[in-house]
């Protein structure tokens, strides 16, 4: 099988590479704008001319695309997520390849839902920002291509690799910063969010797995659980050790004002604050949870990776930062 993959070098990227080319059955071409690319493109500013040459010359079978922006302001967002899947769309439309299209979609195109709710891919989409509503138009290109399509819509991927400047990465950056400095206390804000937390390694199945079926419109990937950020935090404090007491301010509106989340050990007198605040960055409010179960009946996938394993991973590569 032939896959041309395009954002090779991002946070999901990478791990779709890996496990790809772990596969002796699949023949990888990667396209991105970084150096580690086989053949430099940008998806943003490249022609759908361009593009249709070189999937004329590779021929592929399938086209994953896993390149995006998750940052900056609007007319950038739209730029990366949008007009760049149109890119892609007009090109295999142009080519003969009939190659299969793999989108990555994300859960902040639904935007927020009904706590103690799983939101299935019939919800009707209302993302609650600039991110989301780039995603979404993107999704919206794909699904009225006429391609043989499908778009994962991946909630909140955590594990190696994970962003610094997300929540979980924040926090165990502080975390290190606490435990280097010898700060009994943490002082963290926004805990009160619940979010569907999914490994990005079994992300990375989910998009083999979608490259292999005859699935289309839009898939939910994620674990069918949310799990509170308070929670994931205590979690981490186990797996690195941190010793001392993780101190929550300003949480969700309703809440009191201070709420005390001990890890083993009493509290210092240092303190450490994440920024972010509330509400967590995505737009989608206090809670979001997927329903997962057309990923088992039409991949045949189900995440396998524990939160666990997902925040010792990401711990570990926080610890080795100097």
């Amino acid at each position: 099988m032939r896959v041309l993959l395009l954002g090779s070098g991002g946070y999901l990227g990478r791990y779709v590479a890996e496990h790809l080319l772990a596969d002796p059955a699949v023949q990888l071409t990667a396209l991105g704008r970084g150096d580690d690319a086989d053949v430099r493109f940008d998806l943003s500013t490249g022609s759908p001319g361009a593009l249709t040459r070189f999937l004329n010359a590779v021929h592929p079978g399938v086209v994953i695309n896993c390149a995006g922006a998750t940052r900056g302001g609007a007319r950038e967002l739209t730029r990366h997520n949008t007009v760049a899947v149109a890119t892609i769309c007009e090109s295999l439309r142009r080519s003969g390849c009939g190659a299969r299209l793999v989108q990555l979609g994300c859960s902040a195109e639904y935007g927020p839902s009904q706590p103690g709710s799983s939101t299935a891919e019939d919800a009707v989409p209302r993302p609650g920002g600039p991110y989301g509503v780039s995603k979404l138009a993107a999704t919206e290109l794909v699904l009225g291509s006429g391609l043989d399509a499908v778009v994962l819509r991946v909630f909140s991927p955590v594990g190696p690799g994970t962003p610094a400047g997300s929540p979980l990465g924040r926090l165990a950056e502080a975390m290190r910063r606490a435990m280097q400095a010898g700060d009994g206390e943490l002082k963290l804000s926004g805990l009160g969010v619940q979010r569907d937390f999914v490994d990005v390694r079994d992300v990375a199945r989910a998009v083999h797995a979608a490259s292999l079926s005859a699935a289309q419109g839009v898939v939910n990937i994620g674990t069918g659980r949310a799990v509170r950020l308070r929670d994931a935090a205590a979690v981490l404090a186990r797996v690195a050790g941190y010793g001392g007491t993780l101190h929550e301010i300003d949480g969700p509106p309703g809440r009191g004002p201070l709420h005390h989340i001990p890890a083993a050990g009493p509290a210092g007198p240092g303190a450490e604050h994440v920024g972010g605040g509330y509400p967590y960055p995505d737009g989608c409010g206090s809670w979001q949870q997927a329903d997962v179960r057309t990923a088992r009946d039409r991949l045949g996938w189900r995440s396998r990776i524990g939160l666990e394993e997902s925040l010792a991973d990401i711990w570990m590569e926080a610890a080795c930062r100097i």
